[in-house]
Formats: C-alpha cells, structure tokens, sequence
C-alpha cells in the first residue's frame, strides 16, 4: 500500500514516519504541501498517487484559535477539504486525525463515536469541520479522533518534566477530565484501520480518565521527581482564552467492534513513554 502523510514534523506525523520507514511511503509537512494551496495539494496528491492518505496536518493552537479563526478554519477544514479532494481524484482511502475538543464535556461519561459533537471552542469546531467536509467528499474515510496527544515534540509530559526541574511546585487544573493518550498507541491504531475497509468514525485514546492535575502528578511520581508539589487549580482560576470541556474521554468502542484493537491504559503508555526519554 502507497502511503502519503501530511503533517509529518507533528508529534503523531513523527511517530507515524518511524513505523512507515522502509515501505512505499511520501512524507509531507507544509513545505512539501501546502494544504491550504488546493491546486498544489492537488498537483503533489495526483504526482504521487497514494492508495491511502493519513491526514494529520492540523492546526492545534487551542487558545491562539480563538483570536485567528479564519487561520484555524482555512487549515482545519479548508485544508481537509482539499486533501479528501485529491483523495477522490486519486481513488485513496483517507484517515482525517480529530479530537476530543468536538464535545462539550457535559455528557457526564465517556463520549462513543455515536454521541452528538458539540464544540465550545473555534478550535473543536473547526476540527468538527473538517470531519463534516471530508464526509461530504468521501465514503473512503476514517475519521479518528483523539485526546490529550504526547509523543516527539511539545506535549504536556514534557512541560512537565521541565518544570518539575526548575520548580518546587506547580498548579495545575484538576477538574477538567480526559484521555492522555501515547502517539505510538494511536499510531498503531491507525495503521490497524487503515489496512481495512472498515470506514466511519473511531475513537482511538489509551483507555482510563484522568485529570490534568493527577496526569502531572503521576509524571512526578514516574519520573522520581516526588519532591515537586502539584497543586490543584480550576479552569475558571487558569483563566485561558477558549472553552475546554470538561470531562471528554473517549470510549473506543468501534475499535474495539472492528479491528478488535483495545488500547491499553495510560499509566502503562506513560511509563513507557518516560522510560524512553532517559
């Protein structure tokens, strides 16, 4: 299978590029393929003719969204709509990478791929843009939502680790609820779901929830840094730009129907994952 990806210096698009390494694969990033250039992404996608696209080229400012919607909105859902175009022109099956962020947060339990989106934020609804303009496009899709991403790159784990060096103690919210998730976790479902024919909409995070303040003190905890001191804060007292939901973990239960994938949980990713960046 001929594979392109866009967005390979993101941190899934690095962990992606390792595991495709040695196979018929193109790596692109914005120098390679403009996304937001429909005629140039056309004119890569047709030179190259992949049989399968893994979209993961996104902009993810959460809070930066809220002060340049038309940027988030021309990359998230402009630029889909333009790779699902040479996706059609080329007969590829696409994977179109989203989020937790197309929840509000208050349904009380896990989100399946069955309950309504409802985004609070620019980010989440020009995510949840994407999703609607490639489903318009294509019937050869997997749209693959996730949460709380960390692999190679600038991710919580890693701001974490830095801190936890430089400081003594450190607040953190503790009333938002989610799935940290492992780029290598997710990068192996996506490769499961791509070699299939099983289209439609999945939910691929490490299994388990948590909050922001227990992820940060269990980094601590991993990581032998036990003498920082995590305090606990609210959203409201953080104070950020854009709306966060509030409790958005995800249930894989399509991946687990289809494929038969089962993530394993987050506490086994991290540990790995901090075993790693010694």
């Amino acid at each position: 299978m001929k594979i392109l990806l866009s967005g390979a210096k993101g941190q899934l698009g690095k962990e992606l590029t390792r595991r495709l390494k040695g196979t018929d694969f193109f790596a692109t990033d914005a120098a390679e393929m403009d996304i937001t250039d429909q005629p140039a992404t056309l004119k890569i996608m047709n030179t190259y003719r992949p049989d399968a696209v893994i979209h993961c080229a996104a902009y993810t400012n959460v809070d930066g969204a809220e002060e340049n919607g038309e940027t988030a909105y021309k990359i998230n859902a402009i630029g889909a709509q333009n790779v699902a175009a040479g996706c059609l022109q080329c007969g590829a099956k696409l994977v179109y990478v989203s989020t937790d962020y197309v929840f509000d947060g208050t349904l009380g339990r896990a989100y399946s791929e069955f309950d309504q989106p409802n985004p609070q934020s620019i980010y989440g609804k020009s995510k949840l843009a994407g999703e609607m303009l490639t489903r318009h496009i294509l019937n050869r899709l997997f749209i693959v939502r996730t949460s709380w991403l960390y692999g190679d790159g600038n991710n919580f784990v890693r701001t974490m680790l830095k801190l936890g060096k430089e400081r003594d103690t450190l607040r953190v919210v503790n009333d938002q609820y989610g799935c940290p998730t492992s780029t290598q976790d997710l990068a192996e479902a996506i490769l499961a779901l791509i070699r299939t024919e099983h289209y439609g909409i999945y939910h691929a995070a490490n299994t388990g929830v948590t909050t922001w303040y227990d992820f940060a003190k269990k980094i601590f905890e991993l990581a032998g840094l036990n003498r920082v001191k995590v305090l606990p804060q609210t959203t409201e007292q953080l104070a950020r730009p854009a709306p966060r939901p509030l409790y958005s973990p995800l249930d894989n239960m399509l991946l687990r129907l289809t494929v038969g994938a089962v993530m394993r949980p987050w506490e086994e990713a991290l540990k790995e994952y901090l075993a790693q960046q010694t």
